[in-house]
């Protein structure tokens, strides 16, 4: 049962490629292919990673019309869901910045005395060190691994994953499953150094 999911993901991101190498050679009816593809799926991942189904709709648009600048420079072969993630992400990230900001003027006007208490020095310090933990574990993690928990951390599916990476969904399940026990073993080694 699974393996026929496998196959139907693999055969959808065969279409899609196709259908992009066919737009970028300037074969523009073949966007609405590609806009099938690239449109659900970049959706899925932007609501989750947002909570706001109008900022999500927002990404898929401009990732679509990024696509379409972009598309004279398409590796032909290359495949078109990592590319198309990756303009999400920097979307999802640029959206979040965003509200960041609109928070901060926010919380600007909130009054003095309804300010959260400053962290301590000490939490300050143990914020920092475990940030520097993960990195350096991150850093270390073979690039498989690495590519493994930023689809992941996009809301990727793990046949998604599979599809993307050119892998089985076994392989992906086994890359996280490390990749999350080294990170795990790097912050448990880490609190067992903390005095």
């Amino acid at each position: 049962m699974d393996d026929s999911r496998d196959d139907d993901a693999a055969d959808v991101a065969d279409a899609a490629d196709e259908a992009m190498e066919r737009y970028a050679g300037g074969d523009d009816l073949a966007f609405s292919e590609v806009y099938d593809a690239v449109a659900p799926r970049v959706f899925a991942i932007a609501v989750r990673s947002l909570g706001d189904r109008t900022l999500a709709e927002d990404v898929v648009q401009q990732t679509l019309l990024n696509i379409h600048r972009a598309r004279g420079s398409f590796v032909p072969g290359a495949p078109l869901m990592p590319w198309a993630y990756a303009i999400a992400r920097r979307l999802v990230v640029d959206a979040v910045r965003q509200r960041r900001r609109e928070l901060r003027v926010a919380i600007g006007e909130v009054r003095e005395e309804e300010q959260p208490r400053p962290a301590t020095p000490h939490e300050e310090l143990m914020a920092y060190q475990t940030a520097g933990s993960l990195r350096v574990a991150m850093a270390e993690l073979p690039g498989s691994q690495q590519m493994v928990l930023q689809l992941r951390q996009e809301g990727a599916t793990l046949s998604t994953m599979a599809t993307s990476l050119g892998t089985t969904v076994t392989a992906v399940k086994l890359r996280l499953h490390r990749a999350m026990s080294t990170l795990r073993s790097a912050l448990a080694g880490q609190s067992e150094e903390r005095p």
